[in-house]
This record gives C-alpha cells, structure tokens and sequence, in this order.
C-alpha cells in the first residue's frame, strides 16, 4: 500500500493484536489492486440497546485512482457480535469491490470492449 493506513476505534479497545490483524488484512488487499493509494478502516461499537446484542461496525474507505471504493457492513447483523467475523465479512466485501474494480479498469484499458469497426476507423 503506498500511503499508511488509518485505523480509528471507537467504543473498541485498542490492542497490538487488533492492530496488526486489521494491518494484515489491509496489505493482503494490495494483492488484488496494486494502485491502491490509501485505506481508511473505522471500528466501532454502536451504543448498546435493550433489545440488541453487543454488535460490531467495520467501515473501510479505499482509495484508488479515479474515486474511492467504501465498505460498509451493517452493524445489525446477529454474527457481528464477534469482532473478528465483522472485520472478515468487512475485508472480504473489500477484496470482492476491488476485484470487481480492478476487472472493470482493466477492461476499459484494454481496448477489448471496443467493435471492430471502432478500431478501423
């Protein structure tokens, strides 16, 4: 990744395990799209109510040429109330976005979407 990632906790203990596991989850993403020019990850627990659990929020922003790719996993969902499968669900949502990206600059590059009379002409 070429410029340093940002990682925001909020209502979350920070701690070197969490850390370095969303560190590592981040640079794996750097496999699927090189030209990724910053991360942004925020995690958070919303204030608790009466009538839910103790759910976990990931927000990832990406930035990458041309715009921003943003992930944004719903802190409703019932297998979020552990913090490592909400930031798995979160990071897998990024791979497949930048590999759905990745796929769409690719193609757009290539000139393999064009009519063979566009290229006659």
């Amino acid at each position: 990744m070429k410029l340093p990632l940002e990682i925001t906790f909020r209502n979350v203990a920070r701690t070197d395990e969490l850390d370095e596991r969303i560190r590592a989850k981040a640079a794996k993403l750097d496999r699927f799209f090189d030209k990724i020019t910053g991360c942004r990850v925020v995690v958070e627990s919303p204030h608790n109510h009466s009538n839910k659990g103790n759910t976990y929020h990931v927000r990832i922003e990406l930035s990458v040429p041309g715009g921003e790719l943003v992930v944004n996993r719903d802190p409703n969902n019932p297998d979020h109330e552990e913090l490592g499968v909400a930031l798995r669900d979160a990071f897998a949502a990024a791979q497949r976005q930048l590999q759905a990206y990745a796929a769409k600059r690719n193609a757009s590059q290539s000139g393999s979407h064009m009519r063979i009379s566009d290229i006659l002409q």
